[in-house]
């Protein structure tokens, strides 16, 4: 039984347990989440999505082989455990290519399937849900479940060894990179539960129609909108008050958990509340990528009292000037006047920006900020102004393993958004 089967299983014996869902490409982010499971001797699950990550190398440049030597050697420089390491990959189908008519988009999809299985990703999501072109936004189960069992038979042709593999499905997802501006503030509804369950049952039929049926057992999740989300300025909190009407559509798969998405930015008590009603995957991305820029933008202020000297330009400055020069990675998300697109472009929720740190240009302005601080540690009043004392403390027993206090400080505000993922109950 894998680590993942394990975990649903306990799930779904009333026990109080989640993996947290770590998807990012952000190698700092990355670090800082395989530090933490490693502290705290527990597994994480690394994800990378299809846009991030592809045949084609995605927006990080990156194909499936490159990401798992990535994290690997992050965990072998950090003296990490790679056995508390899952690799997974997310909304994994037509949807990169959903410009183009779904005969050119799914064999697409087909040899991105097989460029993850081939490379060690073992935990697979499979989201065909959005339309190709010539079809509505969002296909219907049956539609989206044929394709999707499409593309699991490529995963099982072409796998090392499939009955490692564990499938997610589910056609009611939130939009990856979380809501959009214009739906801002009109509240989240969970998943009905009648829908959840034709969800599962269109994907048996569609994978007993393929002869997959003794695949059906590896179907460990079911992705479902818990009733969370969030959008550039505003959050959707769960209620935790609301009746738990979605675990009645599992009754007939004991076998199956939900999995969330958009759980970034939620209270701390909301973990353990969606682990007790079945969801045992969380998954967290941009509220990571968030903390990342906080910390950096932190140290640039800092910058002008402990390297006044310094010509560099300011970080924020320089990424404005990327952001603005190559605006379609934020412009479709963000609405108001120009302040407002100013503010949601730095500090958004949605976190926008985490598209430009690859760049040459920002990648070369943090060097340099860092290198600024190649100062002995800041006095403690002078910290306080710009962390929290849990990130401070935190820093100062990463700063060996980090390279400096002031990496130290972005791995620990990394950390402190990603720590109520990993509750003890």
């Amino acid at each position: 039984m894998s680590l993942l089967s394990e975990i649903i299983a306990k799930n779904r014996a009333s026990h109080t347990v989640a993996i947290a869902s770590v998807c990012s490409a952000q190698p700092d982010v990355l670090q800082a989440a395989i530090l933490l499971a490693g502290r705290l001797n527990k597994p994480v699950l690394i994800k990378a999505t299809s846009n991030q990550v592809n045949q084609f190398g995605g927006y990080t440049g990156m194909k499936p082989i490159d990401f798992i030597a990535l994290v690997t050697r992050i965990a072998s420089d950090n003296r990490v455990d790679p056995a508390l390491i899952h690799f997974g990959g997310d909304h994994l189908g037509p949807q990169v290519w959903r410009t183009e008519p779904a005969k050119i988009a799914m064999p697409h999809a087909s040899k991105m399937m097989r460029a993850y299985v081939e490379a060690g990703f073992t935990k697979i999501h499979l989201d065909c849900s959005e339309g190709c072109a010539g079809e509505p936004a969002q296909v219907d189960d049956t539609t989206s479940a044929e394709r999707s069992a499409e593309l699991a038979a490529i995963c099982e042709q072409y796998a090392p060894d499939p009955e490692k593999l564990s499938y997610v499905i589910g056609t009611e997802v939130p939009p990856p990179g979380g809501a959009r501006a214009e739906e801002a503030g009109q509240g989240t509804l969970p998943t009905n539960a009648d829908h959840a369950r034709h969800t599962l049952e269109c994907h048996s039929d569609a994978f007993a129609a393929r002869r997959l049926s003794h695949v059906w057992p590896r179907i460990i999740g079911l992705v479902v909108q818990p009733g969370l989300e969030f959008a550039p300025t505003h959050l959707d909190h769960f209620d935790m008050t609301a009746p738990n009407l979605l675990s009645t559509a599992l009754s007939n798969d004991p076998h199956i958990c939900f999995e969330a998405h958009s759980t970034d930015y939620q209270r701390n008590a909301v973990y353990p509340e969606l682990a007790r009603r079945n969801f045992a995957v969380l998954k967290v991305g941009p509220a990571l990528t968030f903390a990342y820029r906080q910390a950096l933008y932190a140290l640039d202020h800092m910058r002008e009292h402990l390297a006044p000297a310094s010509k560099a330009s300011r970080l924020l400055a320089t990424v404005e000037s990327l952001m603005l020069a190559e605006p379609s990675k934020w412009n479709k998300h963000y609405a108001g006047s120009e302040t407002e697109l100013y503010q949601q472009r730095h500090f958004s929720y949605a976190d926008r920006i985490r598209y430009y740190w690859p760049e040459q240009k920002a990648q070369s302005a943090i060097e340099a900020l860092f290198d600024a601080l190649e100062t002995p540690p800041p006095m403690r009043p002078l910290l306080e102004q710009y962390f929290d004392e849990a990130v401070i403390n935190t820093a100062v027993s990463l700063k060996d393993l980090a390279g400096g206090w002031a990496k130290a400080l972005v791995i620990a505000q990394i950390q402190r958004a990603l720590m109520p993922y990993f509750f003890e109950k």
